[in-house]
């Protein structure tokens, strides 16, 4: 199995095969903590071959620079259906999630396991916004 791609974003949609992603990103900016990204994607374009046809489990974790889990486990299950026409075939992953809570600023990052193998990990900043120096009056 190769992974073609694998983003954090603003969203995603699939459309006959086709992957649509929009705003993809690895900094989010807050001004205060705890903070939460009301809406994004997790998404992931995995070419397999056809010999690795069958059931395959996927997982995604969000983790801290300490090692912690910040959201629930996102488990499941994929099904690489084979394909005559092809030596292989391309799974779309798009996984949506709402309220992502952060409560430090700092790195974290997700990983993608398929088959118990981690495949893929993203770096996520969680950053402060800087505040503006107040400039004096002339």
């Amino acid at each position: 199995m190769e992974i073609e791609a694998f983003l954090l974003c603003d969203a995603a949609t699939e459309q006959q095969g086709k992957l649509n992603i929009l705003g993809a990103f690895d900094n989010f900016w807050t001004r205060q903590m705890p903070s939460r990204i009301p809406q994004c994607a997790v998404v992931a374009r995995v070419r397999f071959e056809s010999i690795e046809q069958g059931n395959h489990a996927v997982r995604i974790q969000i983790i801290d620079e300490d090692g912690r889990n910040i959201a629930p486990k996102l488990e499941g299950g994929i099904s690489v259906l084979p394909n005559s026409a092809a030596s292989s075939t391309i799974t779309n992953l798009i996984l949506n999630i709402h309220g992502i809570e952060f409560k430090k600023y700092g790195r974290y990052q997700i990983d993608l396991a398929i088959d118990g193998h981690i495949q893929a990990s993203l770096p996520l900043r969680v950053n402060e916004v800087p505040q503006r120096p107040i400039e004096p009056h002339q």
